[in-house]
């Protein structure tokens, strides 16, 4: 999972951009890049880490010109190198640099048609790299000099024919202008926005409005899937349905656990939708134990505490912040490797005594993936002196890799494989566990928009929307992202980067 950022302005972008990134850093902490142009003239800046700290007044003041995009990343293949690190850039033609949120499922098929027919070379692992290269190659097979807007739209359908999978895309040519498209499913969020100035509109595409809202952007709205918009360098703004097919299926992770409660995407209050999230589970526990004996509802801090307050409320009874985090620890879900992420739960959460103390607590989380960092908790509420721990996700059980841009994809990793609920519960070590079903799921979030008439749902249903998905590809996939093979690539790559600092 990724975020992404694209600004045309009357004004330098490098400022707007930074604190776009910002606040779309929950999104990836692995690595944060910048790129803006002036005089058709690209400067970058990118490098591991986060957003704060790969960027100093003296690297921001190089960054120049009226029009950037911006990434901050996380690795879905677990791999930290910082030469993956975004925006990527080749210099054919035109001079293009691509922003990517999300994952395509056709990488290696592509990899072989742009080294055999498009004669194009493939620098890194990254899926990114690759497609920026399809962009590049059918922007360039149009043979033309001076581009028109229609030039740029008829690349981008291209491009749908050609890659699978999920996509929300920026790219900026050198000296012309910002372009931003969605897959033909719409996987993964993008939208735009336009403020308006004494000298003119400037324009905005972000993955989530809240990037708007910090920069005082009005949100105009998403990007259809398959829609392609274009903002021209002198600030004119076209848009395009560039995919011959489409069939909109929003991830409803996005909602659970990866955007900010803050944001609305496809026209869905992630707050609100979090909100009836609460109301279905609770609901779940009446019908399931009527006569409960819950004396408090405790959320795991901070993606949970919309549901876990509107659990209470339905529940009728207390409501009680447990754990105190350390705001300097990044979300140990996105954190690449196992050990890491048990080492941080430690340092991120404390548990308040008072509250645990002789109480049968609920403790509520947006949902269960892994499982140990949930065992880990659970433990920490006992030492806090809780009588009885009972636990409820307001996701289904996780039990299928997702191959569209989240970083579960070894079946074997999720604690829900191959697991009934019970059997979860008592490995996780809870006296009662109690799981979001998929449809009131579903039914929460789409409540915000009936329009949508599904969801991508393939880590709890394993329905796949691309349809290019087999036991084959996620066994290739496994082998490549487990933890043990991304520990593995990340000792090559920090050896590799020691040498060339050396």
């Amino acid at each position: 999972m990724c975020g992404i950022a694209a600004i045309v302005s009357h004004q330098a972008v490098n400022q707007d951009l930074y604190d776009a990134l910002t606040v779309l850093q929950h999104r990836g902490q692995d690595a944060a890049g910048i790129v803006t142009c002036e005089k058709g003239r690209f400067y970058l800046r990118k490098d591991n880490g986060l957003t704060r700290d790969v960027f100093n007044n003296a690297q921001m003041m190089k960054l120049r010109g009226n029009m950037g995009i911006a990434h901050v990343r996380y690795p879905t293949a677990g791999c930290t190198n910082s030469a993956e690190a975004q925006p990527f850039y080749v210099n054919s033609p035109f001079g293009l640099t691509l922003a990517h949120n999300g994952n395509l499922t056709n990488t290696e098929e592509l990899k072989l048609a742009l080294f055999v027919e498009d004669q194009r070379h493939i620098n890194t692992d990254s899926d990114s790299e690759v497609l920026l290269n399809v962009f590049a190659h059918e922007l360039q097979s149009l043979k033309k000099l001076d581009l028109s807007v229609d030039d740029v739209f008829q690349a981008v359908s291209a491009v749908h024919r050609r890659c699978r999978g999920a996509y929300a895309v920026v790219i900026m040519i050198a000296g012309v202008g910002i372009l931003g498209f969605r897959d033909p499913n719409g996987i993964r969020p993008i939208v735009f926005g336009e403020r308006k100035t004494d000298e003119g509109s400037d324009f905005m595409i972000a993955s989530e409005s809240v990037a708007l809202d910090l920069l005082d952007f009005d949100l105009i709205r998403d990007l259809e899937p398959g829609e392609a918009v274009f903002i021209e360098e002198n600030g004119g703004l076209h848009t395009k349905q560039c995919a011959e097919t489409i069939d909109h299926c929003p991830c409803i992770f996005e909602y659970v656990y990866f955007a900010r409660p803050d944001s609305i995407i496809d026209n869905i209050s992630v707050y609100k939708a979090r909100l009836r999230m609460g109301t279905k589970l609770a609901e779940k526990v009446l019908r399931e134990w009527p006569d409960h004996d819950i004396d408090v509802v405790i959320p795991i801090p901070d993606t949970s505490r919309t549901a876990a307050l509107q659990m209470a409320t339905v529940l009728n009874v207390k409501f009680s912040e447990g754990f105190m985090k350390n705001r300097y620890i990044g979300r140990t879900f996105i954190m690449p490797g196992q050990k890491m992420r048990e080492k941080s739960v430690k340092q991120k959460l404390n548990a308040i005594d008072l509250e645990f103390n002789g109480k049968n607590v609920l403790l509520v989380d947006d949902s269960v993936v892994r499982g140990t960092t949930s065992a880990q908790i659970i433990q920490m509420a006992r030492d806090a002196g809780a009588k009885k721990v009972y636990f409820a996700s307001a996701a289904p059980p996780v039990r299928y890799p997702n191959v569209y841009g989240i970083d579960m994809p070894a079946a074997h990793e999720l604690i829900a494989h191959d697991r009934t609920e019970d059997e979860v519960c008592e490995a996780i070590g809870a006296d009662k566990l109690f799981y979001q079903d998929l449809n009131d799921l579903i039914e929460a979030v789409r409540k915000g928009n009936p329009n949508i008439k599904h969801f991508d749902t393939s880590c709890f249903s394993k329905e796949y929307i691309t349809g290019d998905i087999d036991d084959t590809y996620l066994d290739r996939v496994e082998a490549l992202r487990n933890d043990n093979a991304q520990s593995q690539r990340n000792s090559e790559n920090f050896i590799i980067e020691m040498q060339n600092c050396n």
